[in-house]
């Protein structure tokens, strides 16, 4: 509840019908991180071969990998795009930012994967950055 999402929203639950949000999160921050991740996203899709593309789209085609090994493979691509960060880009933000990148190429390619690309991710995510976004989100809000 509350959290980002990479379309700049909210997520939120719905309690007697209506669409109710966390009421301590600045819905005004919450869409400047977004555009900010969206514009590193731009940036490094750039730097996202087709190659690792199409290396994680057979791994997500494997029926027989465990949740756990399709996220292990998605963080081992991370890892291998990061390492050709620029120097001023923040590392968990950019290694945040290709996750999402990489999950929107592989459904663009696979639309069939979405659900479990984005699970996934969302799984990944979650192990990896919860932290760090919920100290960006803070960060701004102080």
């Amino acid at each position: 509840d509350g959290e980002l999402q990479t379309d700049g929203n909210r997520s939120g639950h719905f309690q007697n019908g209506e669409q109710v949000f966390d009421p301590e999160v600045n819905e005004e921050i919450v869409r400047t991180i977004a555009a900010q991740l969206a514009e590193i996203g731009d940036q490094l899709d750039k730097e996202v071969k087709a190659k690792v593309v199409n290396d994680l789209v057979q791994h997500f085609l494997n029926e027989n990998l465990s949740r756990e090994e399709i996220t292990r493979c998605l963080s081992q691509a991370v890892e291998v795009l990061a390492r050709a960060i620029p120097s001023d880009l923040e590392r968990e933000k950019a290694m945040l930012v290709l996750a999402m990148v990489l999950t929107k190429k592989v459904a663009n390619k696979v639309p069939f994967l979405l659900q479990r690309v984005f699970s996934t991710t969302v799984n990944y995510i979650s192990q990896h950055f919860h932290g760090y976004v919920a100290r960006m989100v803070s960060a701004d809000t102080a």
